[in-house]
C-alpha cells in the first residue's frame, strides 16, 4: 500500500533548485518504495495482514503530521473536501495496505511490484469514466496488454492451486483502490497542500484499522526486535518520507518524465527481494510484467490522460 503523494503539489514562488536535487529525490522515492515490498513480504513472518497495516500508518501518520504542521500549518478542509479525504484514506490507505499486506503472503515481493504498477491504466480507465476524459484506442489496447499479463503472472504462481492466485488477486484490489483514490484526489491538491490530504488520509486509514490493535499488540510482544524496527522503517520512509522526496520531484520535473521512472520499482524490487529474501519470481512472471508494464506504456500514449500524471506507491 505501495505512492508517495501522486499529486500536482501547490505553487510555489520559483527557486534556484539543482540539477541534482530532484534526480536525488527521485531515486531516493524508488529505493524505498522497492524496499516496502520487500520489507512487507520480510514482515509477513511475525505481523497479520491488518496488524502490520495499523503499525505501518500510526508510525507514518505521526511523521506526516510533525511535517504537515510545521510546513503547511493547520488544515481546513471543506465538509465535501473531507468526504473525499475520508473516502481516499478508508481506501487508499487502509484497504490498500491491508489488501497488499495479505497478497505478499501469498506472492513473491518483486510478483506484486509489478502486478501494482497496472494502476496507471486502472487510472485512465476510470478517468475516462468519470473524468471524461476519452477512451482512446492506445487505452484500450494498454488494457488488454496489461491484464493478459496479470494472466501470465497468475498462471505462474499457480502451482496447481488456488492459493497464490488469490495472492494475485489481492494486490489487484489494491492497484484498484489505489487507481479510484487518485481520482478522487485529483480535485483535492487542487485546493489543498498535497502534505495536508496525504496526512489526514494516513490518519483516517489508521483508525480505520484500529479494529487490529490488539494483534499489533501481540504480535510486537512476540516478534523479534529487527522486525519492529523494520515496522518502524515502513511507516517512516517508504510511507512519509517517500511521499515527501516524491513530491519534491514533481514540483522541478515534468509529470510525465517522472511518471516514468516508477517502471524501475519492479526491478530493483526484484533485486533486493533476490539478495535480501533469497526469492525472486517465477520465470514466465517475468514475461507477464513485462507485458504488463508494455500494457502501461501504450495506455499513456498521447492524448494525455490523468494516467501520465498519477504513479502508484508502494
Amino acid at each position: 500500500m505501495t505512492s508517495t503523494s501522486t499529486t500536482t503539489p501547490v505553487d510555489e514562488p520559483a527557486t534556484t533548485t539543482p540539477a541534482w536535487a530532484p534526480v536525488a529525490a527521485v531515486g531516493v522515492t524508488l529505493v524505498f518504495w522497492a524496499s516496502a515490498f520487500v520489507a512487507i513480504r520480510h514482515l509477513g513472518h511475525d505481523f497479520s495482514p491488518g496488524a502490520l497495516s495499523l503499525g505501518r500508518l500510526l508510525v507514518g501518520a505521526l511523521v506526516l503530521g510533525v511535517a504537515a504542521l510545521v510546513t503547511a500549518g493547520v488544515p481546513h478542509p471543506t465538509p465535501r473536501q473531507w468526504l473525499s479525504i475520508v473516502t481516499i484514506g478508508v481506501l487508499w490507505f487502509g484497504v490498500y495496505n491491508v489488501a497488499l499486506n495479505a497478497g505478499e503472503r501469498r506472492v513473491d515481493a518483486g510478483t506484486a511490484a509489478m502486478l501494482i504498477q497496472i494502476s496507471p491504466v486502472l487510472i485512465a480507465l476510470l478517468a475516462a469514466v468519470f473524468l471524461n476524459e476519452r477512451f482512446t484506442v492506445y487505452l484500450g489496447l494498454g488494457l488488454a496488454l496489461a491484464f493478459s499479463g496479470v494472466g501470465l503472472i497468475s498462471l505462474s504462481t499457480s502451482g496447481g492451486s488456488n492459493h497464490d492466485v488469490v495472492g494475485v488477486l489481492l494486490c489487484l484490489v489494491s492497484a484498484l483502490v489505489y487507481s479510484i483514490s487518485v481520482i478522487l484526489q485529483k480535485p483535492l491538491v487542487a485546493r489543498l497542500p498535497a502534505i495536508h490530504v496525504t496526512w489526514l488520509a494516513c490518519t483516517i486509514g489508521a483508525v480505520v484499522c484500529l479494529p487490529f490493535v490488539g494483534q499489533l499488540v501481540d504480535q510486537a510482544q512476540d516478534a523479534p526486535v529487527s522486525s519492529s524496527l523494520w515496522l518502524v522503517y515502513l511507516g517512516v520512509f517508504p510511507t512519509a518520507l517517500a511521499f515527501t522526496t516524491y513530491a519534491y520531484a514533481l514540483r522541478h520535473m515534468s509529470a510525465t518524465s517522472l511518471g516514468v521512472t516508477t517502471y524501475l520499482v519492479p526491478p530493483i524490487t526484484i533485486v533486493m527481494g533476490v539478495v535480501l529474501l533469497d526469492e525472486a519470481p517465477p520465470a514466465m512472471a517475468y514475461v507477464g510484467g513485462a507485458l504488463a508494464l508494455v500494457g502501461v506504456a501504450v495506455a499513456r500514449r498521447k492524448p494525455r490522460t490523468v494516467a501520465e500524471r498519477m504513479s502508484p506507491p508502494a
